[in-house]
Parts: structure tokens; C-alpha cells; sequence
């Protein structure tokens, strides 16, 4: 067994001429031990490693030592041994670094990922505390990384805060500052740095006055700003009671909101309406009979988006009237939803179809089409501003999230959307009367879709 004793976690430099030596050699990867430190901490381990030599050299892809540098300060033990089997690859195939789907090079991207998201993570959450010293102000925090980040990251602080004195003190290591040069100290304990400042009083009545309830979305934030960060920055002491107060000062924000808007908002709508009316944003115009718009109580808490209006809707220029619309009002009633406190409208408000004889065949919206008349679902949900919005059907999900998606992923549960509100996903009452097998399966489970999102919007309320 080789047994190869790293000076550091991170120490790339020591490992690469270690592990150009073993490559060399052809030393398995199953023969190799890597350990931080001088001495051996295996019983088996009893070989030390060879040294490279002078010259002994052989080159690789760049993106390779790219990823070593970044994934050797992940925290897995097995990091240096991953890398070295990798190199190995590489020595017989130049071109394994291609192979995305390959597991090994995919664990080692996921590692480079982990280490470049904690770095991120210091940059964004280091607080400085001041000190005064006999020199001056001396500035000094304190940070807990996931992962062997300090040195790589020490760059970063330097370039910012140029010209501060600072210490950054982590459990492993300690860097410094002088203004001139940077240096290396032992690891230290959380109770080393200062607890706070004069300045942090000020940031605090800031970040308190900037604070919009509004925009708070917690399950964002905490995977943006992790919880385990919060003791080390001022701000977060304030966030538990900011958000506790969020509903109240939102609702606070909305009454004051309606009362300046007063009935603006059905004048709102009939304007955009009659606007509508007059679309020509693609070429569905030419052919159909009328727009087709939404229609339903302005403050209705569930918004139903359809495909497009079929060949009844076109002629009576009111969505879900037809055979489809008919199976939804009685889907609805079984559910226990009331159709008259909802809007029911389409992604797409011109009928498409292909003219067969005398009659006139569906046929399924394209992109530039869904695209073309998303502007006009965006109108009526910015003025319903509704809790829950349904997607019946592949179309009016891809118009919702703007991208391609599939009933089946998404279908049973709920998913926020990026412009506010709750979206759902299920089929498109047209789909139960094409299907041929298990029907009544199929209309049980949509009836049931609707009970949740009913059960979803009250809860909501």
C-alpha cells in the first residue's frame, strides 16, 4: 500500500506532483492511501510514496486541473482518490473529460459545485467586526465553511478590503491582513471574534427599513441564506420578527393598495378586454371568428387557464361552453367548487384549427402562438391577482412557466411562480373525452385534482 501524506486539505500542488509520480509508475488506484499530515494514520499503510523526479511529467486537459484545484477542497475524504483514478483515465483516454454522463467525472462536478457554492456563500456572509488596537482599527469575523475554502478564497478578500487591517478566524485556520501582506495562523474558536460594533446598530435600523414583506418568500431565503449563517451577521437577529410582522404589514400594503385603486380594476379589465378584441400579435387573427377572453369575478381566488377556445367558444366568443366545458362545469360541481367564484380563461384567445369540408378541426397551439398570446394571460392575472392558477392541459402549463413541461411531473402539487401565486397542474377536460381507456378512471382523478386545489384555495384564504 502507497501512502502519499498531504502537507494541507487543499494541498493540490503536493497531490499533483504525487499523483504524476504514481500515474507514471502505474500504481493502481486501489494501492493508494492519501492522508493529510506526516505521519501514516492506517495500519496497512506502510510505503511511503515515490518522489516524481526531475522531469517526469506527462500533460492532460486543462479543464481537469481546473476541477482538481476547485474539488480538492471539498470536504469528502475520498476527494484525492477520486481525482487520482480520474488521472489515471485520462492517461489511457485523453478524452474522458467529454463524457458528462460518466458517474466519477459527474461526483467530482458535483463536488467542484458544493466547494464554488461555499465560497460564494463566504464572500456573502462574512461580517466584519471593528477593533481598536494600538496600530488602529483592526477588523476581524468569523466563519464556519463547509468546506476547505479559506486559502482559495483569501484572494477574494484581499482585492476587496485592500486597504483594512482584518482577520478572518474559521475552526481549521486563521488568515490576516496587514495591509501589505497576508498571512496563515492557527484555527480559533467562535468566541475570539468580537460580538459586535457601533456600526451594526445602524446596519440593523437599515436592513429593518428596507425590508418589504412583500417579496418574502422563505423557502428562497433560506436556500439562498442558509440558517446555519445566521448567527454570524447582525441582520439576521431581525429576520424571525420581520417575517412574523410580513402578513400584517403586507395586508396593511394591500388595503391601502385597493383603496386607491377602487373600481379601476374592472375598468382596468374592460379596456384590456376591448384591447383583445383588436389582437393581431400572430396569425390566428385571420381565421377565427372573434378573441375569445377570460371571463369571471375579478377577485377570484382559483384563475382556470384552458388551451385555446374550441369551436363552440369561437362562435359564442365565451370560453368552456362546448362538449369540454360542459364536463368541467360537472367535474366542478362534484368537487365542490363553484365555477361562478372562479375565472376561467385560455393561453392562447384565438381558435386554431384545420377546415375539413364544412367542419372545423382543433388543432394544438404552437410555441410562437402560446408565446404571441402570453401577453394577454399576464394582463388578466396581473389584475385578478389570483392565489391559485389551474393549468388544464400541456398548453396552458408551458404558457404559465414559460417552458415546455409534463403533466405527469408536475401534476398533484403546488409550485410558485415567479410572478406570484400558487400554479397547479392537471389535464384539460378535452383529454376525458378523447381517452378511451380506464374513462372513468381518468375523470376520478381529475375530479379529485379539483378537491385539492379547492381544499388548496381555502387554505390559501
Amino acid at each position: 500500500m502507497r501512502v502519499v501524506a498531504l502537507n494541507e486539505e487543499d494541498d493540490f500542488e503536493g497531490w499533483r506532483l504525487a499523483a504524476r509520480a504514481l500515474a507514471l509508475a502505474r500504481v493502481p488506484a486501489a494501492d493508494m492511501l492519501w492522508q493529510v499530515g506526516e505521519a501514516p494514520q492506517d495500519l496497512f499503510g506502510d510505503e511511503a510514496v515515490m518522489d516524481a523526479g526531475a522531469g517526469a511529467a506527462f500533460s492532460v486537459p486543462r479543464p481537469f486541473i481546473d476541477l482538481g484545484r476547485t474539488a480538492i477542497c471539498h470536504a469528502d475524504p475520498e476527494r484525492f482518490a477520486l481525482l487520482y483514478t480520474l488521472l489515471t483515465r485520462l492517461r489511457a483516454d485523453p478524452k474522458a473529460m467529454e463524457d458528462a454522463a460518466d458517474p466519477l467525472l459527474r461526483r467530482l462536478e458535483a463536488m467542484a459545485k458544493d466547494v464554488r457554492r461555499d465560497m460564494h456563500k463566504m464572500r456573502a456572509f462574512v461580517r466584519f467586526r471593528e477593533l481598536m488596537t494600538e496600530e488602529g482599527a483592526h477588523y476581524v469575523a468569523w466563519f464556519e465553511p463547509g468546506h476547505h475554502i479559506v486559502r482559495a478564497n483569501a484572494g477574494f478578500f484581499v482585492r476587496r478590503f485592500a486597504a483594512m487591517r482584518w482577520s478572518i478566524l474559521t475552526p481549521a485556520l486563521s488568515i490576516h491582513w496587514d495591509g501589505e501582506t497576508l498571512t496563515e495562523g492557527p484555527g480559533a474558536a467562535r468566541a475570539d471574534a468580537p460580538a459586535g460594533d457601533p456600526v451594526e446598530e445602524v446596519w440593523k435600523t437599515y436592513y429593518a427599513s428596507i425590508f418589504n414583506p412583500a417579496r418574502v418568500k422563505i423557502g428562497a431565503m433560506l436556500k439562498e441564506m442558509p440558517k446555519k449563517y445566521w448567527k454570524d451577521m447582525p441582520e439576521t437577529a431581525l429576520v424571525g420578527e420581520l417575517i412574523k410582522g410580513a402578513r400584517a404589514r403586507e395586508s396593511e400594503m394591500v388595503a391601502r393598495s385597493d383603496a386607491a385603486i377602487g373600481d379601476n380594476a374592472g375598468k382596468s379589465w374592460a379596456a384590456v378586454h376591448e384591447e383583445a378584441r383588436h389582437c393581431t400579435r400572430c396569425h390566428l387573427y385571420k381565421h377565427a371568428t372573434q378573441t375569445v377572453f377570460g371571463e369571471g369575478p375579478l377577485d377570484a381566488r382559483i384563475v382556470f387557464v384552458g388551451e385555446q377556445p374550441g369551436d363552440q367558444e369561437d362562435l359564442a366568443g365565451r370560453p368552456f361552453v362546448g362538449p369540454a366545458g360542459q364536463l368541467f362545469d360537472r367535474a366542478l360541481a362534484e368537487a365542490g367548487v363553484d365555477r361562478a367564484r372562479t375565472y376561467v380563461t385560455n393561453a392562447v384567445k384565438h381558435f386554431k384549427f384545420e377546415r375539413r369540408g364544412k367542419r372545423r378541426i382543433h388543432e394544438k397551439p404552437g410555441a410562437g402562438e402560446i408565446s404571441a398570446c402570453r401577453w394577454w394571460l399576464q394582463q388578466e392575472l396581473a389584475l385578478i391577482r389570483p392565489p391559485l392558477i389551474v393549468a388544464l392541459g400541456a398548453t396552458a402549463a408551458r404558457s404559465l412557466f414559460g417552458k415546455a413541461v409534463t403533466i405527469s411531473a408536475l401534476r398533484g402539487q403546488g409550485h410558485q411562480l415567479a410572478e406570484g401565486g400558487e400554479a397547479w397542474v392537471t389535464v384539460h377536460p378535452s383529454f376525458l373525452l378523447r381517452v378511451r381507456d380506464d374513462k372513468e378512471a381518468e375523470y376520478g382523478r381529475f375530479v379529485a385534482d379539483l378537491e385539492r386545489i379547492g381544499r388548496r384555495a381555502k387554505d390559501l384564504a
